[in-house]
């Protein structure tokens, strides 16, 4: 019943289905449900509550439970948000391989886990899968869903509909891979960034500025396959004007970056400067970032319906 946990709750209640949240400890569900509550009258009178349920209707679809035998009877999808600790999840997974049937999906928020590390050995492997939220997965509806080896591909399926049907957008992997994608994509833009800031080529605070008011503002809308696509008459039109200049700076870069030292006292101090490392300086700004997500999927619903 963490931020994870909570905010999943509330995806599902939106799309209108009956979850409960489970803890080892009350104190921690009550805190739970309390925040849910603020947060969707909050929502609600701004206007950016999901679903087509009120905020009221959606609270009554959440209840919470300390034991996982009770919470678990009768569910039919399990999503599992442990932080992030190989063991715990182990630990827990084994725990529901003995209680459920042959019906519900296992699933895990795990953003690196591999599946293989995660259901390897389980009775009900052909029913664990990992769907993998960005974080916060209220704001942000991209779920990354990955098999393990021995997933059944109807498991895969079913949780695709699922995510599709609670109006998070769900995207397939093929198979496992370290980071899956989104991450994958991630660290290599940071890594870069990493390198830049740390040569000496440009500060930190205008690094960010290329992303934010550079590549993020298309990126928001269209992923860097279609950027090229609209960049020339087509992806072999990109591809026969760029690749030789792709390949040229490609071929620069330097090796991965040890994220110590020198650069990360640079990076630090000009974003502690930005943004103070105080809990309520932190707290506001991440506020203020889920406001702006909240305005941008409005406008992206928006777009699609027009």
């Amino acid at each position: 019943s963490g931020l994870i946990g909570r905010s999943w709750a509330m995806v599902f209640a939106a799309g209108g289905l009956k979850v409960k949240l489970y803890d080892i400890a009350q104190e921690q569900l009550t805190t739970a449900l309390e925040n849910i509550r603020k947060q969707m009258k909050e929502m609600e009178k701004s206007g950016v509550l999901k679903g087509a349920l009120s905020a009221e209707q959606q609270l009554a679809l959440i209840s919470v439970c300390t034991d996982l035998k009770a919470a678990v009877e009768g569910a039919t999808f399990i999503q599992e948000c442990t932080p992030e600790n190989l063991e715990l999840k182990k630990k827990i997974f084994d725990q529901l391989d003995l209680i459920v049937g042959d019906n519900v999906i296992l699933s895990s928020s795990t953003s690196c886990l591999l599946p293989s590390k995660l259901f390897t050995g389980l009775k009900h492997v052909k029913q664990c899968i990992v769907s993998h939220p960005v974080n916060p997965p209220y704001f942000v509806p991209l779920v990354e869903i990955v098999p393990h080896p021995e997933t059944d591909p109807s498991t895969t399926e079913r949780t695709y509909a699922l995510m599709k049907k609670i109006g998070q957008s769900p995207v397939k992997l093929n198979r496992e891979i370290e980071g899956f994608v989104l991450n994958r994509l991630q660290y290599a833009v940071i890594s870069e960034a990493w390198r830049l800031v740390g040569d000496g080529v440009i500060s930190p605070t205008d690094l960010d500025l290329v992303m934010s008011d550079g590549l993020g503002m298309r990126y928001a809308f269209i992923g860097p396959l279609e950027t090229m696509h609209l960049n020339a008459e087509g992806v072999s039109s990109y591809c026969e004007r760029y690749a030789e200049g792709m390949k040229l700076v490609l071929n620069t870069f330097g090796p991965v970056p040890e994220f110590s030292g020198e650069t990360v006292q640079k990076v630090n101090q000009a974003l502690s400067e930005k943004i103070p490392v105080v809990p309520k300086v932190l707290d506001a700004r991440r506020k203020w970032r889920d406001e702006c997500l909240t305005g941008l999927a409005k406008l992206k619903t928006q777009m699609k319906s027009d």
